[in-house]
Formats: C-alpha cells, structure tokens, sequence
C-alpha cells in the first residue's frame, strides 16, 4: 500500500469473541505478535494510544504471525495474554490466514497503518524513532492521528518500519 491507497477491507476476531473492521472512523491498524521484542518494547506506548484516542479514533491490534511455528503467536496465546494483562484498551486481532498483513504490505512487527475515516492510507511505519526510549511515546503514530484528525496530511507520512520480520506461514 501507498499513502492514499484505499485499505483492503477487513473483518478480523479479537480475543474476546468479537469482530473488527476499520470502517467507519479514523484507524491504526498496527501489525503485532507475542514474541517479538521490537513489538513487545512499543506495546505500552501503543496502549496508551488507545487510551488517549478512545472515542475519536481506533487502533486495531493485528497479529498474523504463522502460530505453527511461532506457538507464542497462537489465538490461544493471545487471549492469555489479553487476560493476563486484565483487558487491553484496543482490540487484538488474529489474522490466521495471513491474508489481511499480505494485502497491507506488512513487514515488520509492529507496522503501523494510519487509515484516516474514508479508509485510506495517510500513515505508514514506526510508532516512533526508537523502540528502547518509551519517552517516545509513539510520537509519529500521535501526531499522524493528530493531523488526520485535524483534517491535514502527516508529517512525516511514512517512515520505516522497524521490528521482527512477519513470521509467514510455509
């Protein structure tokens, strides 16, 4: 996808049974897993984009790693740690065929998609410029949605997506 490409459409589970799509209002999908530190060192700052966000704009956690191979990846994997971690304030998506992550383009975990209300693309990479500084705090991803929110063009309006490869099924 390029910025200003229309998003596939998509109707993906969450780990509480229910079912999500982008339609309708501005959303950050972002391509994530269980396993990858990359992902598992932005986690908090992407949490605190749903919180911050919640009620003018969506994040959509997605994992589509293959759960053969990486078992820490599983659905089931994924509800316990949803639980364990006593609810997240976003829904956490499986994308067991893949198809979702290939039809985006997705490289990396995490790999952030900014989908502005008509479902078009407006951002693409990294929630911020370093995974290991949570003083960050997702700043690119914040002000994407600032500015699509505000109705102007993200600057940056892509960047490049740093973490663990998309662990694809053979």
């Amino acid at each position: 996808m390029r910025i200003g490409d229309p998003a596939p459409a998509f109707d993906l589970p969450a780990t509480d049974g229910t079912m999500h799509s982008p339609e309708g209002s501005v959303t950050a999908v972002v391509f994530t897993c269980n396993h990858c530190p990359y992902a598992l060192a932005w986690h908090e700052r992407l949490v605190s984009v749903a919180r911050d966000y919640d009620g003018r704009a969506k994040l959509l956690m997605v994992n589509p790693n293959d759960a053969e191979r990486y078992p820490r990846d599983s659905f089931d994997a994924m509800k316990e740690r949803v639980a364990a971690d006593g609810g997240w304030p976003a829904p956490y998506l499986r994308d067991e065929s893949q198809q979702v992550a290939r039809e985006f383009g997705a490289e990396k975990t995490p790999d952030v998609f900014l989908l502005d209300a008509d479902g078009r693309l407006r951002y693409r990479g990294a929630p911020d410029s370093d995974y290991e500084d949570p003083s960050q705090d997702a700043a690119w991803l914040r002000a994407a949605l600032d500015a699509v929110l505000d109705g102007r063009d993200p600057e940056p309006a892509e960047t490049k997506p740093v973490g663990c490869s998309v662990k694809w099924s053979q």
